[in-house]
């Protein structure tokens, strides 16, 4: 079971693997390439003007470098170091999986190691790209806890495995893609039309998920309240995990198992639980950001797809719709972290109708502290939906 907190060793990594990142020349003149990471503005105007959040530094003991950024960026960064390394917490943290962890004990070497590769990145963003966060711990490890520094010829002579960047370039005109309009459009049209998509003011959900690598399944309910509130809830045999969103005013996550049992999000992370809530509905998706532009069209499993990107207050969206029936496929949202962005990936299938507009029965909800697999038994639309599910959730004893 992959472990939610998680720390690690990062080893040394080379400037020239970060210079080969660079985007080419010829991309570079894309109005979206010149948004480099960390562009966008970090606070949304609603965490401005609310209280500031406990950081890191207070909230955990002997922090020494990850200083000053709020308890969900930390938790995110610790798993940017996991998926990098391909480690778990036990790898730094001494007790780390057991029943008494000693977080903030210096006895293991690896957590010393890993703060000074914290500060050479940095270092090395700051001193050549003008502090813009081109290197990151994957620049080098890319799932390995020492990293490559040859390439191997079956590499080279054999089938290409292209990882594609987080910032798409923007679709040419003969590519064959649609445009934005036309993409949305065509979803709208597919679940159901704006009409009866209007008509949905609230649902239940209730179901099974499945954690990464477990072999028994979690009870699951599901709780969306229009025009953007939306509660997941599994309760796990360790204790509840719970992702919170209400509306435009905070969003929470709540995790068994962990030193911080729930913590509130803020900035990109917070608008990805805001751009999650509007996903439940669908007909203002839209309007969520300004600054929407088509990608050029890809396959997904082997079913081709249409593919549009947006960016606004901190967060980066990219959205797949398969080619023939015009349904969401593939939605990964990144929010920026001192150290990279943090992704989340969900994969959606077996749609089906529920009062007239098609929803899926089936998603995967992938994030840095482990994936999800849902698959949902019953859909109760306009149900009767309390205010409370979408409050700060409270781990039961």
């Amino acid at each position: 079971m992959l472990k939610r907190f998680l720390f690690t060793v990062v080893v040394l990594c080379t400037i020239s693997a970060a210079l080969r990142l660079i985007v080419p020349a010829r991309l570079a003149s894309s109005a979206i390439y010149r948004v480099p990471m960390g562009a966008f503005p970090f606070e949304t105007a609603a965490f401005a003007q609310a209280q500031k959040p406990p950081m890191s530094d207070q909230a955990f003991k002997n922090i020494t470098v990850l200083k000053g950024i709020p308890v969900d960026e930390f938790m995110g960064t610790m798993g940017l170091f996991s998926a990098a390394l391909n480690v778990c917490c036990g790898d730094c943290h001494v007790g780390a999986g057991g029943t008494d962890p000693k977080w903030e004990s210096d006895a293991n070497p690896r957590k010393n190691i890993a703060r000074k590769m914290v500060t050479m990145v940095q270092n090395i963003n700051k001193q050549n790209f003008n502090g813009a966060q081109v290197v990151t711990c994957w620049t080098c490890h890319r799932g390995n806890s020492n990293p490559a520094t040859t390439p191997p010829l079956d590499s080279i002579y054999g089938d290409a495995v292209v990882v594609p960047p987080d910032i798409l370039p923007i679709a040419a005109a003969t590519s064959g893609a649609l445009s934005v309009d036309q993409v949305f459009q065509k979803y709208i049209t597919a679940l159901g039309g704006a009409q009866r998509l209007a008509a949905l003011k609230s649902y239940t959900e209730k179901g099974t998920s499945r954690l990464f690598g477990e072999a028994m399944d979690d009870p699951a309910e599901i709780f969306a309240k229009a025009p953007n509130n939306l509660a997941v809830y599994v309760h796990q045999r360790e204790g509840d995990l719970a992702r919170v969103d209400k509306g435009t005013s905070a969003a929470w996550v709540m995790l068994p198992l962990t030193v911080v049992g729930q913590y509130q999000l803020n900035a990109g992370a917070f608008e990805g639980g805001k751009f999650d809530a509007q996903l439940a509905f669908p007909a203002g998706l839209q309007t969520f950001f300004r600054n929407w532009h088509a990608v050029f069209p890809s396959t997904i499993e082997g079913r081709d797809v249409y593919g549009i990107q947006g960016t606004g207050n901190g967060l980066l969206v990219t959205m797949y719709f398969d080619k023939q029936t015009g349904l969401l496929t593939r939605m990964i949202r990144y929010a920026n972290s001192t150290i990279g962005r943090v992704p989340t990936q969900i994969d959606y299938s077996d749609y089906r109708p529920v009062g007239g507009v098609m929803m899926p029965y089936k998603f995967t909800y992938a994030w840095v502290s482990g994936r999800e697999d849902y698959v949902i038994s019953e859909i109760t639309p306009n149900a009767p939906v309390d205010d409370s599910k979408f409050n700060q959730p409270v781990q039961r004893k």
